[in-house]
C-alpha cells in the first residue's frame, strides 16, 4: 500500500519559520506530481504548493516568496520551507501526490503561528 507521513509541524511565532516534511512509502517510482494543502477546521481545503518530479513548482498567491517546496525523488519525499510566517498560516498541513492514477492524502501536521 502507499503512505503518505507528515512531520514538522509545530508552533512558530509571527516571522518564524518552519519546515515541513512528507514521505512516501509503498512506491517504486517517484510520483508525478506531490502538492501541499491546508485546512482550518470547518473551512474549505486550499492549495499550498505543488512539485513535479521534474522539480517545477507552483505556489499558491498566498504564500509565494515565503515558502519554498522542494522534492527528494530518491527518498519519494516533499519539503516545504516556510519563512516569514503569518498568523494566517496556521492550519492542518497535508500533504498529497498521485500514482498509478490514483491520489493519496497523508494524515496532515499542524502548523500554529502565534505570539
Amino acid at each position: 500500500q502507499v503512505q503518505l507521513v507528515e512531520s514538522g509541524g509545530g508552533s512558530a511565532q509571527p516571522g518564524g519559520s518552519l519546515r515541513l516534511s512528507c514521505a512516501a512509502t509503498g512506491l517504486k517510482s517517484a510520483m508525478v506530481i506531490m502538492r501541499w494543502y491546508r485546512q482550518v477546521p470547518g473551512e474549505v481545503r486550499e492549495f499550498v504548493a505543488a512539485a513535479r518530479s521534474d522539480n517545477g513548482t507552483l505556489y499558491a498567491n498566498s504564500v509565494k516568496g515565503r515558502f519554498t517546496i522542494s522534492r527528494d525523488n530518491k527518498k519519494n519525499a516533499v519539503y516545504l520551507e516556510m519563512n516569514s510566517l503569518k498568523p494566517e498560516d496556521t492550519a492542518g498541513y497535508y500533504c498529497e501526490g498521485w500514482a498509478a492514477e490514483r491520489e493519496y492524502w497523508g494524515q496532515g501536521t499542524q502548523v500554529t503561528v502565534s505570539s
